[in-house]
């Protein structure tokens, strides 16, 4: 099982998350792209720590809006919304190599990656960008929008879930700012383990989801962050799950 965390979102040089800690229990750093957080210093380190723990890189791209912090949904064209996608990935590209590493998918972030879930020609747009910049894998929400417009573009998808946001019955994510949307650490861990070898979910109105996935997201900016991920690898590894990118 793949377990993938948001790094590198710096907010005017601040970093948000123990990102030197984080990147010692993940297989995959989703790394902001300078709209939503993050700037060139963020993902120079960034890349320099996934190249010494072995880590893959993933491109986080969002709307153009640190204001909200991606957070807020944008109108916005298709030709720029593309634009956007393919300036981020390509500056994370030119940063990753000159560390010694590539760009090995791309997830999108906050209400881009809400949007495209439900939103069938915003997913296109999106995916039309990642086909354009050497066919990158596209990570999201399984039986998504995107994961229909990745494979209308050739593109592999990686299913994820996330093991520290609460799901409603209909399996989407409980909104930020609703009760149950974020969940406690000592909640985390016995569900990653549910979510990986049963491959369910508990919803927040108590019924089992089927939830089938790659990829597990724990969010770096979450409160017990850290030891949150430290107790998911850990009980992840004492059910003989290994932990490894899903990108080669």
């Amino acid at each position: 099982m793949d377990l993938n965390c948001d790094l590198g979102e710096t907010v005017d040089g601040q970093p948000t998350a123990d990102d030197a800690a984080m990147f010692s229990y993940i297989s995959s750093a989703n790394v902001a792209c300078g709209f939503h957080a993050g700037d060139v210093d963020s993902m120079a380190a960034s890349c320099d720590m996934a190249v010494q723990l072995g880590v893959a890189i993933g491109a986080h791209v969002s709307y153009l809006d640190p204001a909200h912090f991606g957070r807020a949904d944008v109108d916005i064209d298709r030709a720029d919304l593309v634009g956007h996608i393919v300036e981020q990935i390509g500056t994370l590209a030119e940063i990753a190599a000159a560390a010694g590493t590539t760009v090995r998918y791309v997830k999108p972030h906050g209400a881009l990656y809400n949007r495209i879930a439900w939103d069938a020609e915003r997913a296109d747009a999106v995916a039309e960008a990642v086909a354009s910049c050497g066919s990158l894998p596209i990570m999201g929400l399984p039986e998504s929008r995107i994961a229909e417009a990745a494979s209308g573009h050739g593109l592999t998808f990686i299913r994820e879930a996330f093991v520290d946001r609460g799901y409603t019955a209909k399996g989407a994510l409980v909104p930020r700012g609703e009760p149950g949307a974020i969940l406690p650490a000592d909640a985390v861990a016995e569900r990653a383990v549910a979510m990986s070898v049963e491959r369910i979910v508990v919803a927040e109105t108590g019924e089992r989801i089927r939830l089938d996935v790659d990829s597990l997201c724990v969010h770096g900016d979450t409160p017990g962050a850290v030891r949150m991920a430290a107790e998911v690898r850990a009980a992840l590894e004492a059910s003989a799950i290994t932990i490894a990118a899903v990108t080669s």
